[in-house]
């Protein structure tokens, strides 16, 4: 079948694809090596993360960085930040962030920019499904220039928060551009990906908090990873939250520092504000890597050249409250989730604002020491923030590339990918039938919570010392968080001061009491729920014996037991329950 539309190819053999993230302040392109690995594609300009802004100077159009740049002399015929406007009615818009370029206006039912895109110099009403359109194009078109092969299919990474209207625009502005999409995935999704598709990663269950924090809107989701496959359990968003707002301190900081000087304010005039924005955003980046930045601005206002430093201490300073609402928004979501921090395994920072190392050090002093932060401020083998969602969009275009279309519309539908999840965990406790009071019993969990059905998990666990016969009981299990508040210390008795003796301590009363030491808490299993009990006889003391679970999408377990290097073992079967609320056991 050779069916072309667009300069879509809908022969899966004729798909050359790529992975797309598209974001609202910058998009990039990713592909699959030779060596089978994720890399992020430069455009013609050398860029990596290519800012999502188009301009246009005598009908010429400009992408990218140059089209950023473009925001200082010709803001009127920019476009910026339009991401969040595709598929959305205008008055549910939030036009905030184009104050400084083209601003959004109402066309029938859509958001629409009036641009000078031609050589006339009447402006144009240009529809955000055209600019969508139009940016998608260069993509394409770097990505083909740069693998020397036409690109005609992607995978393309969406918010969460993305709805079914804004999801068919991008696709239909992606057709539009030549560009088949394979699937839109969730940013998150693409995340955990990018990193679990990594040669040395062993899959294992766990519990992962990914944080996009971007430039103009942070997104945080907590995935419940089970077995390779991802389940999104709770998500949070903050539109008003970003690296625009780290921007926005350090301008003020230089803004008030050439005020000092000079008693005019850079920021009250338009050209004056896009220099120092473009500048400021520099500088914290900047920071991100060194101790210090300097700026130097040519012209700021009133002919006026500036030059300033600043210190990456004197930075977070200033900045403490806009960290402190990054956190809040990361420690909103576990509990959106029910969960608590001791529950997660990674907290993967994803966005180009995740570079900045103080998010990360604040999020060492959160999550307890078990859980791995993967940033680069905190691990040496994290990945690039600004490259998860593209790689993991491009892992999961070369998965699907091959296949038919009608394949991956049948794979992606909500009848396959909506499954039964278990509610409570399933595990396993070892009693030694010498143990009357089952003293030795601990639970230990061998399908998690929000594991997608069916499911099987195999296990091998030490028996008791002693060995002999051995109880295998399976059973559910509730996890708890318990807290151990610290015996407060006896108080020592002071000497009394002497009346000629001044009372210097008493607006420091607190210098002399001892600090409080912190409550101690751990995660602990509580079995609430026996499913079945087999014993095998004559264990070896010392050794193994392993324990396999199968659980069916209709809610029957399966089970087996054996001794490690043992013969025979023990089989047994529970039926499905007749009814399972909410699809959940």
């Amino acid at each position: 079948m050779s069916d072309e539309t667009n300069g879509v190819t809908a022969d899966a053999a004729e798909r050359f694809a790529i992975g797309i993230s598209f974001g609202n302040s910058n998009s990039s392109i990713a592909r699959i090596s030779p060596e089978g690995k994720a890399e992020v594609i430069a455009n013609e300009e050398g860029d990596r993360q290519i800012p999502s802004v188009l301009s246009y100077i005598e009908g010429e159009e400009y992408h990218g960085t140059q089209a950023k740049a473009q925001l200082v002399r010709n803001s009127k015929n920019t476009v910026a930040y339009f991401r969040d406007f595709l598929g959305k009615d205008f008055k549910s818009i939030d036009p905030t962030a184009c104050h400084q370029s083209a601003h959004p206006q109402e066309s029938g039912s859509t958001v629409a920019f009036s641009i000078c895109d031609t050589t006339s110099e009447e402006p144009n009403t240009v529809t955000v499904s055209e600019i969508t359109t139009r940016h998608l194009r260069r993509l394409k078109q770097s990505a083909s220039d740069f693998l020397g092969k036409p690109v005609n299919a992607a995978v393309i990474t969406v918010p969460t928060s993305f709805t079914d209207a804004q999801r068919e625009a991008l696709i239909a502005s992606a057709k539009e551009a030549g560009i088949e999409v394979l699937q839109l995935i969730h940013e998150p999704v693409a995340a955990v990906l990018a990193y679990d598709a990594r040669p040395e990663v062993v899959i294992t269950d766990k519990l992962v908090v990914v944080a996009d924090l971007g430039g103009t809107r942070s997104d945080v989701a907590v995935i419940a990873s089970r077995g390779g496959m991802y389940t999104i359990l709770a998500t949070a968003h903050d539109y008003e939250l970003g690296g625009a707002n780290l921007d926005q301190i350090v301008i003020d900081h230089f803004a008030k520092e050439f005020i000092k000087k000079h008693k005019t304010d850079p920021r009250e005039n338009p050209r004056g504000l896009a220099k120092l924005k473009l500048e400021g955003e520099a500088t914290k980046k900047a920071l991100s890597l060194s101790t210090n930045a300097s700026i130097s601005i040519e012209s700021l206002a009133d002919g006026i050249d500036f030059g300033s430093t600043i210190n990456r201490t004197r930075y977070e300073l200033l900045a403490n409250k806009v960290f402190a609402q990054f956190t809040g928004l990361i420690e909103q979501v576990v509990k959106k989730a029910e969960l608590d921090v001791l529950d997660i395994d990674e907290v993967i920072l994803s966005g180009g604002t995740s570079h900045t190392p103080k998010i990360a050090q604040m999020l060492q002093n959160i999550f307890p020491e078990t859980t791995k932060i993967l940033a680069p401020a905190t691990s040496s083998t994290a990945i690039n923030p600004s490259d998860l969602a593209a790689r993991g969009a491009a892992i999961q275009a070369s998965l699907i590339q091959e296949f038919d279309k009608e394949d991956i519309e049948q794979s992606i539908h909500p009848m396959v990918t909506s499954t039964p999840h278990l509610r409570n965990a399933i595990g396993v406790q070892l009693v030694s039938t010498s143990d009357a009071e089952d003293s030795g019993a601990v639970f230990k969990p061998l399908l998690n919570t929000e594991t997608a059905l069916p499911a099987r998990r195999t296990a091998q666990y030490e028996v008791p010392k002693e060995g002999g016969d051995v109880l295998i009981r399976v059973c559910e299990g509730i996890r708890e968080v318990k807290v151990t508040k610290p015996e407060p210390k006896p108080k020592e008795e002071k000497p009394e001061k002497k009346e000629d003796e001044e009372d210097e301590d008493d607006n420091d009363f607190d210098s002399d009491e001892e600090e409080e030491e912190e409550e101690i808490r751990e995660v602990i299993w509580k079995v609430s729920k026996p499913i079945a009990e087999f014993a095998i006889k004559d264990v070896k003391a010392g050794n193994k014996v392993e324990v396999m679970i199968n659980v069916n999408a209709d809610l029957g377990v399966q089970l087996t037991a054996r001794e490690v290097g043992g013969k025979g073992g023990v089989r047994g079967a529970v039926e499905a329950p007749k009814a399972a609320e909410n699809g959940s056991v």
